[in-house]
């Protein structure tokens, strides 16, 4: 979702009473209405109608508590304390752009299970307790195949991490600090 403003983006307007207008349909519409947004893949943009700001990152993150406190969630709290003390940090940059592309991974992975579960259902797609049936055999498996794959990411980010290191030093060398010994 850009956030951007962009001349396609569906208008979502917020107003200080905390209500959402969608002017599109020119109706006043609920967190749930903007959680199908996304899943729909529609473009939008929630712009405060008071200031002008630009709130749909603020949206987006409201759903996301909705759903991390309505039955399973994603994030465990060691993950969301990871992530909180990523900010702030030289790397915080980095870490948004790093998950950003694990999530991207993940999504095609899970696509390519999708188009490749059609095949055995005869050309239908997976229904929830077919996925249940599949999961129960293949769930070793693709904990295996994630594993394996956040272990190369984690060797990756640490690999990036060193170089950075490295250059860091190398640039400030030249410089004459005086050591601490």
């Amino acid at each position: 979702m850009n956030s951007t403003k962009n001349s396609s983006a569906r208008l979502i307007k917020k107003y200080p009473n905390r209500r959402l207008y969608d002017t599109k349909t020119s109706a006043y519409i609920t967190l749930a209405d903007i959680k199908e947004l996304v899943l729909n893949n529609e473009n939008f943009i929630v712009m405060d109608t008071k200031g002008k700001e630009d709130l749909t990152r603020s949206i987006l993150l409201q759903i996301i508590l909705e759903e991390e406190s309505n039955g399973v969630p994603i994030f465990s709290s060691t993950a969301l304390s990871q992530i909180i003390r990523s900010y702030g940090h030289v790397m915080q940059g980095m870490m948004g752009s790093y998950l950003e592309k694990n999530i991207q991974t993940f999504l095609e992975i899970q696509s390519k299970l999708t188009e490749n579960s059609k095949n055995l259902a005869e050309g239908k797609p997976f229904n929830p307790e077919m996925w249940t049936q599949f999961m129960t055999v293949q769930g070793p498996m693709m904990q295996g195949i994630m594993s394996t794959y956040l272990d190369q990411s984690k060797n990756l980010f640490s690999q990036m991490q060193e170089q950075m290191q490295n250059q860091g030093k190398n640039i400030f060398s030249a410089f004459p600090f005086k050591s601490k010994e």
